[in-house]
């Protein structure tokens, strides 16, 4: 979520507010129905790959966790309907980024903004070749950021504001997203929230990311960019449908279209990212979820890709030791 909420606050600084929604196809229902049984196939192969409301018991320890969707959407009422009660019931709730992480992200970013932005060295203006540069000038302005803004936004942040469409830019801002809602009840309840991981997280692994990788990413990002609404409803849709995962699956077929992609680059860079922000990340949390359940119930809610995979949460959990339970939503 820390990921979102750096999108969200560059959309408000810099952004005028679009009441545009969504209109696209979903890309899994679109695939041959040949296509679609592999790509389930191999999603159904992954450790704990659907389902996005679990429970793990160690003993008298508790933790309900909740995969969540960081954007808003109407279908998010029925889902906090059912998730309020073990909220309300717990002696601390887990998100990836609470209150406290927010304002010191915010108060990091205006004392030190070259996490996000390039303040010395050539722009993104320079740095990209020219055909390149007004690609992404045009697509920056169908997000109603200016493009001399946007030559000032480092890259992999660049690559980042690229996989939201324009249509979601006002829904991104609005925090309307099922994490907000999560944090809103448990504030009602007065049910303490904390943090999964140091506020400054996102910031530094894609800080210590190379340059010319971060470009590639942004080239790659708009090279895609023309099917990003197709992709934020096919998101959208598997996530109600509680199956995230299968979007990971499509990603990588879509990524064998991009130029000089082979199935070996795309297996070692979906792999390196998966290791990097996801499941690098959720080992981290483990202790954390742990420490926390040892002084009573737990409710974590964190984006819905971190439940599933080999060094997914739930795997994670149930090789510590706890039994893990799909919840019904």
């Amino acid at each position: 979520m820390l990921g979102r909420l750096l999108i969200a606050i560059a959309f408000v600084a810099f952004c005028q507010p679009s009441l545009a929604q969504c209109v696209g196809e979903n890309a899994l229902d679109a695939l041959p129905a040949g296509a679609r049984a592999a790509l389930q196939a191999r999603t159904d192969a992954v450790p704990f790959a659907q389902g996005n409301y679990w429970r793990a018991t160690r003993g008298d320890a508790e933790i309900t966790m909740i995969g969540t969707y960081h954007l808003g959407d109407p279908r998010h009422a029925a889902t906090l309907k059912v998730i309020t009660p073990a909220i309300i019931a717990a002696k601390t709730v887990l998100v990836e980024a609470g209150p406290e992480e927010e304002e010191r992200l915010m108060d990091q970013l205006t004392r030190d903004p070259s996490a996000m932005m390039i303040t010395t060295g050539p722009t993104l203006m320079e740095q990209l070749p020219p055909a390149d540069w007004t690609r992404l000038a045009a697509a920056m302005a169908a997000r109603q950021v200016p493009g001399f803004m946007a030559a000032k936004f480092q890259p992999w942040y660049i690559s980042m504001l690229l996989s939201v469409p324009p249509c979601a830019m006002a829904a991104l801002a609005a925090k309307d997203g099922l994490d907000f809602g999560v944090m809103e009840v448990a504030d009602v309840a007065q049910v303490p929230v904390r943090g999964l991981e140091p506020f400054d997280t996102v910031l530094r692994l894609f800080g210590e990311m190379p340059k010319d990788q971060q470009i590639e990413m942004v080239q790659n990002a708009l090279l895609m960019d023309e099917g990003a609404a197709d992709m934020s409803i096919t998101l959208a849709d598997a996530y109600f449908a509680e199956n995230s995962r299968a979007v990971w699956e499509l990603l990588q077929d879509q990524a064998l279209d991009l130029p000089g992609y082979t199935p070996e680059r795309v297996a070692r860079e979906f792999a390196m990212m998966d290791a990097a922000l996801m499941g690098g990340r959720n080992v981290t949390w483990i202790p954390v979820l742990e420490a926390a359940a040892i002084e009573g119930p737990v409710f974590a809610a964190f984006g819905a890709l971190h439940l599933s995979g080999k060094n997914g949460v739930l795997n994670l959990l149930a090789g510590a030791g706890w039994t893990l339970e799909r919840l019904p939503l």
